[in-house]
C-alpha cells in the first residue's frame, strides 16, 4: 500500500534556519516548500526493517504508564522503561535517558508556563524534513551527557542518539510519522536548525537578530528536497508497540540518521487524532 501526498522540506535560499519552541507552540524561521512524495507502508514487511537496515524498527512493548498526558506518572514510570528497552534493542553497555514530548493533531493547550524547559509538555506533530541531531554539533552533546550521566564510567567508542517513538490514540492516526529510509540520505545533506526554547515566541525580527556563539548551540538537521528520498510508514499503530529511529549513530555508517515528519494521511476519513509520545536517548557502547 502507498500513500501519495506531500512532504515539507527546506526551500532553497533560506539562510537564516531556527526553531523556537514555547508552550504548545513551535516555529521555524526558514523557509520552507512542500513536494509530493510517495510514502509506501512498511507493515506488510515489518521484520525487515531493523536499525541496520534502515535506521529504524517498529517493536512490540507495553508500558506500564496508564495515562501520557500525565507527566508526574511519565517521569515516574516511562525513563526506566525506555532505558531498559533501548538498551535490550541496540545492546547498548549504557543509555542515558533524556527528554520527552506529547504530540496531538488535536486542540492543544494555550496556558503560559514560565521557565519552559521543552519536556514533557504538549506540541503539534513536526511538520517538516528533519533530523533532531545536526551531525557538527551531537557529538559534544553525547560526551557532555555521558560524564553527567556515568562520572567515572570508561570512555565509549560508539553513541546511538535515538527516538522511542509511540501513538497512544487508536488507530488509524491521521497524521503518522513518515520515516525517510537512512539508505537514502546523502552523507552530506542538511543544515543546522538552531533550537530556542522560550516561554514566548518573540517577533521576527527578533528572532533573526545574530546570536554569539551559534554554532555551538543544540541544533537539529533538515533537509532540502531530494528525490532519491524513500519514505516509509507503519500504518494502524498501537498503543503497544515503539518505533526506535537513529538521530545520529556516531559510526556514520549508512544508515546512521533518519529524517522523519508527520504527514497528513487523507486516504483515511475515519482516521482518530494523532496523539504520540517520543522520548529521547543516548545509548552508548563500550
Amino acid at each position: 500500500m502507498t500513500v501519495e501526498t506531500e512532504i515539507t522540506y527546506l526551500a532553497p535560499g533560506s539562510f537564516i534556519n531556527r526553531r523556537f519552541v514555547a508552550p504548545a507552540r513551535e516555529v521555524n524561521t526558514g523557509e520552507y516548500r512542500s513536494y509530493p512524495v510517495t510514502i509506501r507502508d512498511a507493515r506488510p514487511r515489518q521484520s525487515e526493517f531493523t536499525l541496520a537496515s534502515h535506521g529504524f524498527m517498529l517493536t512490540s512493548h507495553r508500558s506500564a504508564v496508564r495515562d501520557f498526558r500525565d507527566r508526574e506518572e511519565v517521569e515516574r514510570v516511562y525513563p526506566a522503561e525506555v532505558a531498559e528497552a533501548v538498551k535490550q534493542l541496540t545492546g547498548a553497555d549504557r543509555v542515558a535517558t533524556m527528554s520527552w514530548m506529547v504530540r496531538t493533531s488535536g486542540d492543544l493547550p494555550t496556558r503560559e508556563e514560565k521557565g519552559y524547559k521543552h519536556r514533557g509538555g504538549v506540541q503539534p506533530p513536526a511538520g517538516e524534513a528533519h533530523c533532531d541531531a545536526s551531525p557538527d554539533r551531537v557529538d559534544a552533546m553525547a560526551l557532555a551527557l555521558y560524564e553527567k550521566t556515568f562520572p567515572g564510567a570508561p570512555p565509549y567508542r560508539r553513541f546511538l542518539y535515538t527516538s522511542f517513538w509511540r501513538t497512544f490514540s487508536p488507530p488509524p492516526q491521521d497524521y503518522p510519522l513518515a520515516l525517510c529510509d537512512g539508505n537514502s540520505v546523502g552523507d552530506e545533506e542538511g543544515v543546522p536548525n538552531t533550537l530556542f526554547i522560550v516561554d514566548r515566541i518573540p517577533g521576527p525580527e527578533e528572532m533573526r537578530r545574530p546570536v554569539a556563539d551559534e554554532h555551538k548551540m543544540i541544533a537539529a538537521a533538515i533537509f532540502h528536497h531530494n528525490p532519491d528520498h524513500r519514505w516509509w510508514y507503519f500504518s494502524n499503530m498501537t498503543r503497544d508497540e515503539v518505533l526506535l529511529l537513529v538521530f545520529h549513530d556516531s559510526r556514520r555508517v549508512r544508515p546512521w540518521r533518519v529524517p522523519h515528519t508527520a504527514f497528513h494521511d487523507r486516504s483515511r476519513p475515519d482516521a482518530n487524532r494523532r496523539e504520540s509520545v517520543e522520548f529521547r536517548s543516548v545509548a552508548y557502547f563500550d
